[in-house]
């Protein structure tokens, strides 16, 4: 029997366990923790966003770093087969908004719980509290795993040991470690998915606001280079929310490269100008006699209102009708660009995905191995591969999970 040690025990590691002690050879997984799967625990707050139900074209889109590289892993290991083998296992889904998929209990626990039996009734071990100190090689191949219990012998390693996103899951960096002392590429971990930091005086006075239906383009030295719909939150320290992680990998990379990172949010984007400032002399009229602090309460969340009137240098206790049209034409512009600027991610600690780690070129996309070392694969976050929120990325780790396993087992 091929003896195969894996690396980590999350969604990758597990699904890479499953195919390979399911294709006949010897799994051990290692896991650092105590328990496995600690990172599915706490996604979808604790529900576990298991995949996106989407078709296979949009979950790649979704998947904007390197997510053609996983092409032919994904045509493997399909959105439809994680939820197939869930099932067919005794846990029942759902598809929820933005075509996400949970389980029917909302109890991530469930999933990895599911996971772990399928790969224990597939013949696997599963070790935990294991920490791995190297990867052992002769002449180029791989002899086995050295850890702080002992060390394994192994025909093939499948390294599954994520990013560094959320420490205290295991993912802290040392999977990327382990690959570039045996000489693979690292693409510097980077933050992804993570809220970003701005010290616009303005951001404390909106602590706790959410804006819905909202268009956040990202600038970088006054260039737009992405652009996200939908909705996103002040908090204390910047701003964050499903748009602002979208467009967070892009401004993470930008403010890397030093440039001057703003995010222009236009507050009404369903309205063309011409519309909005008809509706704005519409809500004039109507409050004409009303101060501006008091006449705009239709259109913005009355906390929005003092700090778009100053942006646009507007006295708040104006008289609506002695507003000039010159002054409307201010608010107008303010509220179709409202500049929030940038000045750094929160910590890659904070992110929910790691963006960065073993270079996909070094790695063969329909086996996941190793073109450097024989016998050495690679599955989930600790390569180079990140995408959106909406199940993209649990589904990037089950599927290159999957072929791993498949390749290892039979040593392709």
């Amino acid at each position: 029997m091929t003896k195969v040690v894996i690396i980590g025990g999350g969604a990758a590691g597990l699904l890479a366990g499953i195919s390979a002690a399911q294709n006949g050879a010897a799994v051990t997984i290692l896991e650092k923790m105590r328990q496995p799967g600690k990172k599915m625990l706490i996604t979808g707050k604790g529900r576990c966003n298991i995949t996106n139900a989407g078709e296979l074209p949009e979950i790649i889109k979704n998947l904007p770093g390197n997510g053609r590289f996983l092409n032919s892993a994904l045509h493997k290991f399909t959105n439809d087969d994680i939820v197939d083998m869930l099932e067919s296992n005794g846990l029942a889904t759902k598809v929820e908004r933005g075509n996400r998929v949970f389980p029917v209990s909302d109890k991530a626990k469930d999933v990895v719980d599911t996971l772990v039996k399928i790969f224990t009734q597939a013949g696997g071990k599963l070790v935990c509290d294991c920490k791995v100190l190297e990867i052992l090689t002769q002449d180029g191949h791989i002899t086995g795993v050295k850890t702080i219990n002992g060390t394994y012998a192994a025909d093939a390693v499948i390294l599954c040991a994520g990013g560094a996103s959320y420490p205290g899951t295991g993912s802290d960096g040392g999977g990327a470690k382990l690959a570039a002392k045996l000489g693979h590429n690292i693409i510097p971990l980077k933050p992804s998915l993570v809220p970003l930091e701005s010290d616009y005086s303005y951001v404390e006075a909106l602590q706790g606001l959410s804006l819905r239906n909202v268009e956040a383009t990202l600038l970088a030295d006054g260039k737009k280079i992405a652009k996200e719909f939908g909705e996103m939150l002040f908090t204390h320290f910047g701003v964050s929310g499903p748009i602002i992680l979208s467009l967070s990998n892009v401004a993470a990379k930008a403010l890397a490269e030093g440039r001057e990172v703003e995010l222009d949010i236009d507050l009404k984007p369903a309205l063309a100008r011409e519309k909005l400032d008809a509706r704005i002399q519409r809500d004039f009229t109507q409050y004409s006699r009303k101060q501006l602090i008091n006449g705009m309460k239709d259109l913005l969340p009355q906390r929005l209102i003092p700090v778009v009137l100053d942006m646009a240098y507007l006295d708040e206790e104006k008289f609506i009708n002695q507003v000039s049209k010159e002054e409307r034409m201010r608010l107008l512009e303010t509220l179709k660009c409202f500049v929030v600027p940038i000045t750094a991610t929160r910590p890659i600690a904070e992110a929910i995905v790691t963006a960065g780690g073993v270079d996909v070129k070094e790695i063969n996309p329909k086996t996941m191995g190793s073109k450097l070392v024989g016998g050495l694969y690679f599955a989930g976050e600790v390569m180079d591969v990140d995408g959106y929120t909406g199940g993209f990325n649990l589904q990037a780790a089950f599927s290159s999970g999957y072929a791993a396993g498949l390749a290892a087992s039979n040593l392709e």
